[in-house]
Formats: structure tokens, C-alpha cells, sequence
């Protein structure tokens, strides 16, 4: 049995959230995930809880180091509340560049940052709930204040459960280590790799802390392609296969074209990139690559296609709604076949 998570289009327009959200409550899906992009993903989430009664909502790769532990840690109290424990919070650490260069902020080693900043919204959630002095003093982050009077109140579902998104080996470990999940990448969720590199890292984390692979969750986000007829599907596959060009064009999504022994591949479509020359960077991509990283069936074969692929290797899947909503009877049929998987 597999749980599934609507992933919601990162261009998605924010007036249409709560309607995406409505759909994805109405197809069965088991939890809709918020991305953090083009939009302030925490703002996103809450239109989502607003807008649904039954489905968990999800943020799927809080771009954190931008934000203060304590300013991530008010929203989701807040979020956590409002939804009477339908929230999940998703961090993930986002690559250098971006960090410096977008969001202008420091970059340290991700995994041991990110500890810290488990850790610390760890301690300012006790503060909050059962009232535990605030003190946490580490290399990245410390805080040390909080006032009586300013402390949001308990709340009835304290426990906010909590995934990373992970690529490297350290990230991977340390979701095993102190995550209730782990959520893929679209270029690190082949079957392969998350058999020969992803479990071994996920279970050398857990170890650390007494867990075991069955305390995490791993969420696979693979780009299905998927529709009614077999053009349908095919048009989604090419656009799929584009999409994954330019990813790969970033180092650190790499491992798994090594692992497969397309070396060298990672720096020809970084250099198109640089020259502009995003275009024709799927003339790199073969049709060998797109089989591998990119799920294809029509609706009535997608089911058996997912659990073939990932039966004994994910507890859930994520994918995205059709961008027709006639499609929407098809999708929930697959939903229920992988609920009963």
C-alpha cells in the first residue's frame, strides 16, 4: 500500500491554489504537497488547509536557510493548529547558488546547518508546548529568549511531523537520523538508486539515533507521464525529458548519472546552459535516459507500472493533478489502486 501526495504545479498561479487543493481532497489523494518556489510556500499552505476539511497538506521543500528557525517554527505552530494536525512540514536546503546568489544568505555545510535547525525549532516547539526553558546554543544557531507573554499557546496536535528533501549522502543520513520522512528529487528516484545508494544512507543515519528504516518514509517524486491515450502520455514525456535536461545541468544532481555510468554527461549540459543554450539540451537526453527517470503509462496501466517500480522501495508517491480536470475520475482510480497496492 502506498500513501499518495498531489504535487502542486510550482507555477501554479496562487488564486487557484484552494481549487487545486479541493481536487486533489476529491480524487482521494492521501496528502497535497505545497511547493516553495514561485510563490511563499507557507502562504500557499494555508489556503490549501483553508480550502479542504480531510487531506494533509504538505510543504514540500521549505526553502529554510533563508529564515530564521524561529519564523519557520511560528508559521507551522500556526499552520499546525489552523489545520487541526493535517500539517507536515518539508525543509530542504536548496544548493549553493541559489542560497548566496537569490536569497543573498551565508552558505555553510548543509547537513550539519540543517541539524541545528531541527534541533533548535525542536526546542523553541517544547518551549511553546510544555512550557521548557528556552536554551539552545549551537554553532549555526542560538536562541535563548522567549517572553512568557509573547509564546504562542499549546497546541492539540504538538507533534509536527517532518520530511527532508535529500539528495547527498549526508542529507540522506540525516533524515534517517531525526526525520519522520525523506522526499525524493525527480533526478534521484530511480528504483536503482534508491535501492544501492539511497537505503544505505537513509539506515546509516537511522542507526545513529536507534531507528530503523521503517521509522522513515520515503517519498518518491518521479515526473509521471501519464494521460487517457498514448499521445497524451508521449507529449507529457517529452516535456518531462526537457525538464530533466536542464535539472541535470546541476552538479549536485549528478550521483545518479554517474551511477548509471553516463559520466561527463552533468558538464556538456551545464556548459549548454551557460551559453544559453537551453533549448537544445534534450537533444542530450536519449530516449534510454527518459525510460529510466520517467514513469510512462496511460491511466488504466499507471498503477501496475508505480508498484512494479517501486513496491518494497517507497511507502509513497507523489505526482502531479492532470491539467484537465475530465481527467480527474481516471487519476482517482489509480490513487485507489496503489492505496490497495
Amino acid at each position: 500500500m502506498f500513501r499518495v501526495y498531489a504535487n502542486i504545479d510550482m507555477h501554479l498561479p496562487l488564486a487557484e491554489i484552494a481549487a487545486a487543493a479541493r481536487r486533489a481532497e476529491a480524487i482521494g489523494f492521501d496528502c497535497v504537497s505545497i511547493p516553495d518556489v514561485c510563490h511563499d510556500g507557507l502562504v500557499a499552505a494555508a489556503i490549501a488547509i483553508g480550502a479542504t476539511e480531510r487531506i494533509q497538506v504538505a510543504n514540500s521543500a521549505l526553502v529554510c536557510f533563508p529564515r530564521s528557525p524561529m519564523t519557520t517554527a511560528v508559521a507551522v505552530w500556526d499552520l499546525q493548529a489552523y489545520s487541526s494536525g493535517r500539517y507536515r512540514l518539508g525543509l530542504g536546503p536548496l544548493v549553493a547558488p541559489n542560497i548566496i546568489q537569490k536569497y543573498s544568505t551565508p552558505w555553510y555545510p548543509p547537513a550539519p546547518r540543517m541539524r541545528e535547525y531541527v534541533r533548535s525549532m525542536q526546542a523553541i516547539f517544547r518551549c511553546w508546548q510544555y512550557g521548557e526553558k528556552l536554551d539552545f546554543r549551537g554553532k549555526y544557531y542560538q536562541f535563548t529568549r522567549q517572553q512568557a507573554f509573547t509564546a504562542p499557546p499549546p497546541i492539540a496536535h504538538p507533534d509536527i511531523p517532518l520530511h527532508l528533501a535529500a539528495i547527498g549522502p549526508h542529507m540522506t543520513a540525516l533524515a534517517g537520523e531525526l526525520a519522520d520522512g525523506i522526499s525524493t528529487h525527480p533526478t534521484n528516484t530511480s528504483p536503482r538508486y534508491i535501492r544501492e545508494v539511497m537505503l544505505a544512507n537513509i539506515e546509516r543515519g537511522a542507526q545513529r539515533t536507534g531507528r530503523s528504516r521503517s521509522d522513515i518514509e520515503i517519498i518518491v517524486n518521479p515526473m509521471v507521464a501519464t494521460g487517457a491515450s498514448d499521445e497524451a502520455v508521449q507529449h507529457q514525456r517529452a516535456r518531462h525529458r526537457a525538464t530533466l535536461a536542464i535539472l541535470f545541468s546541476t552538479p549536485n544532481y549528478w550521483p545518479s548519472l554517474d551511477l548509471f555510468g553516463w559520466n561527463g554527461l552533468g558538464e556538456r549540459l551545464r556548459q549548454m546552459v551557460r551559453e544559453g543554450r537551453w533549448g537544445e539540451t534534450a537533444s542530450l537526453f536519449s530516449d534510454e535516459m527518459a525510460d529510466i527517470f520517467v514513469p510512462a503509462a496511460r491511466y488504466d496501466e499507471l498503477a501496475d507500472i508505480l508498484r512494479e517500480q517501486y513496491g518494497g522501495l517507497a511507502d509513497a508517491i507523489g505526482m502531479g493533478l492532470p491539467s484537465d480536470s475530465a481527467d480527474d475520475g481516471a487519476l482517482a482510480r489509480v490513487v485507489d489502486r496503489l492505496h490497495g497496492a
